[in-house]
């Protein structure tokens, strides 16, 4: 009987674990936090322009960027550098994650990861956008790539 019940416990867990994860991750919100929000509409142009699929996680863009402390033009960017902003995506995975081989469960879920790992992680932490581009790719040419695309989505922060 006590097996059963510590059973059921740790599924009842599991069970009301989910929701939380899925509304801050998964779902976007009902009504728009950046709806009157300009850099939303600029990125919504960046990517239209180049027809790439990451145009519809354009306010998950900015809310992951606003959540870990990023310049909102930073994950975008890597985004149309690794995948062609969505194009050549495999596993949910904008951003050639782990060498391209991170399986996310959504590209959501993707982004925030990735942020997450961008601002708390003790090799990304406390780096400003130069510093995480040259650990994100060593490739002496990636920053200053990255950094083309995020002037071309906006001229400055």
């Amino acid at each position: 009987m006590k097996k059963a019940f510590s059973k059921g416990l740790v599924i009842a867990g599991m069970l009301s674990a989910a929701p939380v994860a899925l509304t801050t991750i998964e779902q976007p919100a009902t009504a728009s936090e950046y709806r009157n929000d300009p850099r939303l509409e600029q990125l919504k142009r960046f990517f239209e322009a180049g027809d790439c699929p990451a145009q519809h996680f354009s306010e998950e863009f900015l809310r992951a960027a606003d959540r870990h402390h990023l310049d909102w033009r930073l994950l975008p960017s890597i985004s149309l550098v690794e995948s062609g902003g969505g194009r050549d995506a495999r596993n949910n995975n904008l951003f050639g994650w782990d060498g391209g081989k991170a399986i996310f469960t959504s590209a959501r879920a993707g982004i925030h990861q990735v942020a997450s790992r961008l601002e708390n992680s003790r090799i990304y932490r406390d780096k400003d956008v130069n510093e995480i581009l040259r650990l994100y790719n060593p490739n002496a040419n990636y920053s200053q790539v990255v950094k083309s695309v995020m002037r071309r989505i906006s001229p400055s922060e």
